[in-house]
C-alpha cells in the first residue's frame, strides 16, 4: 500500500509575498499603492456617509427643526454624497492602469526567466509546470498577480470600517456585540467550507475545460483540415464535445446544489442577528426612550459592522489564496540554475581552432532508469567534419545536446581547447556553435528576420550573399516583397508558406549569416529523400568549408563525404573510421549501409551520394 503523496508546501507565506508584491509596485509604479489607500478611504467615506443621512434627516424631524434647516441637511447630504461617490468612481477607473502595469512587469520576469534559464530547465517537468502555474497567475485582470491590489484595498476598508463602527456601537450592550460576532464568524466559515466546493474539486473542472478547449482549439486548425475532412472526423470530434460536455454540466449542476446550501445557511444566520438586534433595540426603545433616529442608525451599523467582519475574514482567505499562486511565481523565477551565465568565465568566438572533447562520459536523463550514454570518449578536432550515425535511440541527438552544451553530464566531462565548458559562461559558449536542429523555428515575421535572428543591425548585404549561396535568390525574387515578405499565415495575412527545400535553404542561410566556427546540424534533412537530403548536405559542407562540423543522419551515404564516421550502438562508440574503412571491416555499419542501399535502391544512392564502382 503506498502512502499518500504530501501536499508540498508553498516556499513563502501570505505576508512574504504581499511584500513581494508591494516591492514590485514601489518599484514599477507607486501609484497603485497609494491609490488602494485612497480607494479604501473613499468606500470608507461613502458608507459613513449612507449611515448617518438617514438618521440625521430623521432626527431633524423628530426635533421639529425649521424647514430651511431641513432642507439643507438633505441637500448638503445629496452634494456629499455625489461628491464621495464621483471620487470613488474616479479613483476606480484610474486604479487599472498601475496594476496592469505591475502585472505587465512580472509577465516581463517570467517571460525573460524562461527564455534565458539553462536548457535542461526547459525539459523538466517540475520546472514546466511550474513555468505553467506561473503564466496562469498572470494570464488576466483576475489573477492574483493583479486581483491582489482588489483584496488588499478591500483589507484596508474593512478593517477600518471595522475600526469605526465598533466604536460607534460600544454603548451598546457587549452581548449583542458578541452574538453579531460569532454568528459573523460560523457564516463566513459554514458559508467558505461549501462555497470552496469548487475549489477543492478543480482538478476535475480542469480536466473538463482542458478537453473541451483542446477540442475548440484542434478542430479549426488549417493544418488538421485535410485529415478531419479525408478522415471523417467531424463526427467524432462532435461526440466527445458532446459527450464531454454533458460530464461539465452534471458537475456544475452538482456544485450550484452545494452552493444554495451555502445560502440557505446564511439566511438563516442572519435571520437570528437580526432578531437579536431588534429585540434588544426596541427594548431600549420601550425602555430607555431610544429615539426612532437612534433606533435606525444602531440598527444600520450593526448589519454594516457584520459586513466588515466578513470582509475581513473573506479578505485574508482570499489573500492566502492568491499567495499559493504568487508563491509559485516567486519560486519558477527563483528554479536554480544548473549552468554558470554572467558568473561564468567570458569566451569570445574568436577565428581560432575550437577542439572539442568528450571525456568519459556518462549521461542519464532526469528519472530515467538507465545510461543513453556511457564510457564515451570523443575528440572533434579543429575543421573537421564528423558524422554520427546510428539507429533510432542510439544517442545522437544527446550527443548533439552535449556538444553544444545544452546538458552537462552525468559524469565526465567536456572539454573546449582542453577546458571544461562548465567554467565558462554558456550563453558565451553558444555564440560558439550555428546549428540546424530537426524542428526548424520558423518564426512568423519576414524572411530578413529569421535569416538575422533578430531585427536590429541587420546586414542586408551579407544577408543576401547568404541567400545567394544557399539557393534562395530566385525564390526570394519572385516575391512582391522580396527579403521582407512575411512568412506563416497566423500573424500576417500576406504571409507565405515555404516547401521543405525551401525551408532547408532558409536554414542554411540563417547558419551562414551567423558565421560561427562551429556547425552543428542534427538529422535537419530528415523528411527529404536520399537525394535531395545528400544534395543539401554537400551544399552544408561546400558553405562551411574551414569550419568545424557535426552532421547527425540516420542515412549513412549522406554523410559519405566527411572526414571520419562514427557509429553510436548501446550508447557508446560501435565503430569509427572513414566511410571505405568502416566499409571495409564489414561491420555493424556495412550492414546498415547494404540494407539501406537495397531499400532506397542502389542507382538512387550512387546518383545521390557520389558512389561509383571500385
Amino acid at each position: 500500500m503506498t502512502e499518500p503523496k504530501k501536499k508540498e508546501k508553498p516556499l513563502y507565506n501570505l505576508w512574504q509575498n504581499t511584500a513581494w508584491m508591494i516591492g514590485n509596485a514601489w518599484k514599477t509604479q507607486k501609484s497603485v499603492l497609494f491609490l488602494c489607500v485612497a480607494v479604501a478611504a473613499g468606500a470608507v467615506a461613502l458608507s459613513l456617509t449612507e449611515l448617518f443621512v438617514t438618521p440625521v434627516i430623521l432626527q431633524k424631524v423628530e426635533t421639529a427643526a425649521p424647514f430651511p434647516e431641513l432642507l439643507g441637511a438633505v441637500i448638503g447630504f445629496a452634494l456629499l454624497l455625489m461628491l464621495v461617490s464621483a471620487l470613488n468612481a474616479y479613483l476606480g477607473c484610474n486604479t487599472l492602469f498601475g496594476r496592469v502595469e505591475v502585472r505587465t512587469s512580472i509577465i516581463q520576469m517570467i517571460t525573460r526567466k524562461y527564455d534565458t534559464t539553462s536548457y535542461p530547465n526547459t525539459e523538466d517537468p517540475a520546472v514546466l509546470k511550474k513555468y505553467e502555474k506561473a503564466q496562469n497567475a498572470t494570464c488576466n485582470n483576475y489573477e492574483a498577480t493583479e486581483a491582489i491590489w482588489n483584496t488588499l484595498t478591500d483589507l484596508l476598508k474593512n478593517i477600518a470600517g471595522f475600526v469605526i463602527y465598533l466604536a460607534l456601537l460600544s454603548s451598546l450592550d457587549p452581548v449583542l456585540l458578541a452574538v453579531v460576532l460569532v454568528t459573523a464568524i460560523i457564516g463566513f466559515f459554514v458559508s467558505q467550507r461549501l462555497n470552496q466546493w469548487g475549489y477543492r474539486h478543480r482538478e476535475e473542472e480542469s480536466a473538463y475545460q482542458t478537453k473541451l478547449g483542446y477540442i475548440a482549439d484542434k478542430a479549426p486548425q488549417r493544418a488538421l483540415g485535410k485529415d478531419i475532412r479525408v478522415f471523417g472526423l467531424r463526427p467524432w470530434l462532435r461526440d466527445v464535445f458532446d459527450s464531454t460536455m454533458r460530464l461539465y454540466n452534471d458537475f456544475i449542476a452538482r456544485r450550484e446544489k452545494v452552493y444554495l446550501w451555502a445560502d440557505v445557511v446564511d439566511v438563516l444566520l442572519s435571520f437570528a442577528r437580526n432578531g437579536i438586534a431588534y429585540v434588544y433595540l426596541i427594548s431600549m426603545a420601550l425602555n430607555q426612550g431610544l429615539p426612532a433616529s437612534q433606533f435606525l442608525l444602531y440598527f444600520t451599523a450593526i448589519g454594516g459592522f457584520t459586513t466588515w467582519i466578513t470582509g475581513i475574514l473573506a479578505g485574508f482567505s482570499t489573500l492566502n489564496t492568491q499567495s499559493l499562486d504568487l508563491s509559485t511565481v516567486r519560486e519558477f523565477l527563483e528554479v536554480p540554475e544548473p549552468f554558470r551565465f554572467e558568473d561564468g568565465k567570458p569566451l569570445k568566438a574568436e577565428k581560432i581552432p575550437y577542439e572539442i572533447e568528450l571525456r568519459n562520459v556518462r549521461f542519464r536523463y532526469p528519472g530515467a532508469e538507465q545510461d543513453t550514454l556511457h564510457d564515451l570518449n570523443l575528440t572533434i578536432h579543429a575543421g573537421e567534419k564528423l558524422a554520427v550515425v546510428g539507429l533510432n535511440g542510439a544517442g545522437k541527438t544527446t550527443l548533439v545536446k552535449l556538444i553544444c552544451g545544452f546538458y552537462d553530464p552525468t559524469e565526465g566531462e567536456v572539454l573546449l581547447n582542453g577546458e571544461d565548458i562548465r567554467q565558462y559562461n554558456r550563453r558565451d559558449y553558444y555564440k560558439l556553435f550555428t546549428a540546424v536542429f530537426q524542428d526548424f523555428s520558423i518564426l512568423e515575421t519576414t524572411l530578413a528576420d529569421n535569416v538575422a535572428q533578430t531585427t536590429e543591425n541587420i546586414d542586408r548585404d551579407r544577408m543576401k550573399d547568404c541567400i545567394e549561396k544557399a539557393g534562395l535568390t530566385e525564390k526570394i525574387d519572385s516575391l512582391k516583397d522580396g527579403i521582407d515578405t512575411h512568412v506563416g499565415r497566423t500573424v500576417y495575412e500576406d504571409g507565405i508558406d515555404l516547401s521543405g527545400g525551401e525551408t532547408q535553404r532558409l536554414m542554411l542561410a540563417r547558419a551562414l549569416y551567423k558565421g560561427a566556427p562551429i556547425m552543428v546540424l542534427d538529422e535537419p534533412t530528415a523528411a527529404l529523400d536520399p537525394i535531395a537530403e545528400n544534395d543539401m548536405y554537400l551544399k552544408y559542407s561546400q558553405m562551411t568549408a574551414g569550419c568545424t562540423a557535426v552532421y547527425i543522419s540516420h542515412r549513412l551515404a549522406s554523410t559519405r563525404f566527411c572526414d571520419r564516421i562514427i557509429l553510436l550502438s548501446d550508447g557508446g562508440i560501435a565503430e569509427e573510421g572513414t566511410h571505405e574503412s568502416l566499409m571495409a571491416q564489414g561491420g555493424k555499419y556495412a550492414e546498415l549501409f547494404g540494407i539501406q542501399s537495397r531499400y532506397y535502391g542502389r542507382e538512387n544512392l550512387r546518383e545521390g551520394s557520389g558512389l561509383h564502382e571500385e
